[in-house]
């Protein structure tokens, strides 16, 4: 009571710009759908007409191969033996990491990439997961209110990630259906030109690769026009390759690393790769990220900068054991891009059945659904209507594109490897009801 006739009584206590900022994007429908999940979220015994998770990228379909390993190796599940090996985790350890995890994790990025590529993990820096990471590389490569060029449509969490404790700005690299939605040199040049016309500086561009939320890889010629023209510009390129391994093929996906190292590390020092154990092995909760750059100055500030990101000692240490277990990392690699294969060609098997269809993918964990057709107007406004309608009555979360700032209405993101096969088949049977009720409608409005 006394609390309360205090709080009444005192003025209100300004924050800072951070902290009253509305940059970070909480009030989007990308958010949005998760806080309704979360009130009803479906289950398939206790809960069945409950909201179904469809806006998650979460990699569930290979952790059985996880839990398989740790079965086999208890000493690393409980992080060594004795209380020798408690200790020392338990004890201090300086940001560089442990070398065993960083040379693990090279080793890892060079399976994944089908051994195209090298790593040196001396230039690697880990972080608490690809947010800190991207985060880490902003605050290193832009100054507030310089701008990133990022291509649209973009994970909706960049927007937290670059912009909101930054103060760096995101201008979109607009793509389209017309060529896929791939990154063309007259995109790059457009955006370049409106950060210039607002009297913007432009310190880099950032693509993700394997695109979320496209679901695709990006083909090496582009690959090739953008660090051309990143280096024509003299700015940096930051490569979010957080779905490396969760191509469904190897070969499809090429790293700008394979890319720099053709090119005899020529123009390298302005290249930085971002990625995380988060999609591939599906771990998110064990904030497992990092950092690769060919340029000395960032490695050492990101290194300094990573005391904020800590993962702990207990954390490094399993994951080294784990992959450097050539046998697991060899077997998982490949079990795990035929299972989000089988599960990508059940998505679009399903979806098509229901009179949909998707941009063709090769990768990640989720595909880029096309329901322009059911726009009433080719709008946002538009656009949200259906998505609010799917999220309230078919109860299924998905991701409007514009949340993921497509400038193309009636595209949505949706994910399939977070939730089990009968669950996902219930998904597209909301799906096919859903579209069978829409032909209905539009029949009996035009006899």
């Amino acid at each position: 009571m006394a609390i309360d006739i205090i709080e009444k009584r005192r003025p209100r206590v300004g924050l800072s710009k951070v902290g009253t900022s509305d940059t970070h994007g909480e009030e989007s429908p990308y958010f949005a759908g998760w806080k309704a999940y979360d009130e009803n979220p479906f289950d398939e015994v206790h809960n069945p007409s409950g909201v179904i998770q469809m806006g998650l990228a979460e990699n569930q379909v290979s952790f059985d191969l996880l839990e398989e390993y740790l079965e086999k190796h208890r000493e690393v599940a409980s992080f060594g033996s004795g209380i020798s090996s408690f200790k020392e985790n338990a004890l201090f350890q300086d940001y560089h990491g442990l070398f065993s995890f960083r040379k693990a994790m090279a080793n890892f990025m060079e399976q994944v990439r089908g051994g195209r590529a090298r790593f040196d993990p001396h230039r690697l820096v880990i972080t608490a997961g690809a947010t800190a990471a991207n985060e880490l590389l902003t605050f290193i490569l832009a100054d507030p209110a310089d701008a990133l060029l990022v291509p649209a449509p973009y994970y909706p969490g960049f927007d937290r990630d670059l912009r909101w404790r930054t103060g760096v700005k995101i201008i979109p690299i607009h793509c389209d259906n017309s060529n896929n939605f791939q990154v063309t040199p007259q995109a790059l040049e457009e955006a370049y030109k409106e950060a210039e016309s607002k009297n913007i500086k432009v310190r880099g561009v950032l693509i993700t690769n394997p695109s979320n939320p496209l679901g695709a890889t990006i083909q090496r010629c582009v690959l090739e026009d953008i660090l051309e023209f990143v280096t024509r510009k003299n700015i940096h390129l930051v490569s979010d390759e957080i779905y490396s391994g969760s191509a469904f093929c190897c070969s499809e996906f090429i790293s700008i690393a394979e890319i720099v190292e053709s090119r005899n590390y020529r123009d390298s020092e302005r290249v930085h790769i971002v990625y995380s154990l988060s999609k591939d092995l599906g771990l998110p909760g064990f904030r497992v990220g990092t950092i690769y750059s060919y340029n000395d100055k960032v490695v050492t500030t990101a290194r300094r900068m990573s005391s904020f990101t800590l993962i702990s000692s207990q954390t490094q240490q399993l994951l080294a054991s784990m992959l450097s277990d050539g046998k697991f990392t060899v077997n998982y690699i490949k079990t795990n891009r035929e299972r989000l294969r089988r599960r990508y060609e059940m998505m679009i098997h399903g979806l098509r059945s229901a009179g949909i269809e998707c941009l063709k993918g090769n990768a990640g964990l989720f595909c880029w659904m096309n329901l322009s057709s059911l726009l009433e107007k080719a709008t946002k406004e538009g656009e949200l209507a259906v998505w609010n309608t799917i999220l309230r009555e078919v109860k299924l979360n998905i991701s409007p594109g514009s949340s993921c700032h497509c400038s193309e209405p009636g595209w949505f993101r949706v994910c399939f490897a977070n939730m089990s096969e009968t669950t996902l088949q219930i998904a597209l049977k909301r799906i096919h009801d859903f579209m069978q009720t829409k032909a209905l409608t539009h029949h009996h409005d035009f006899p």
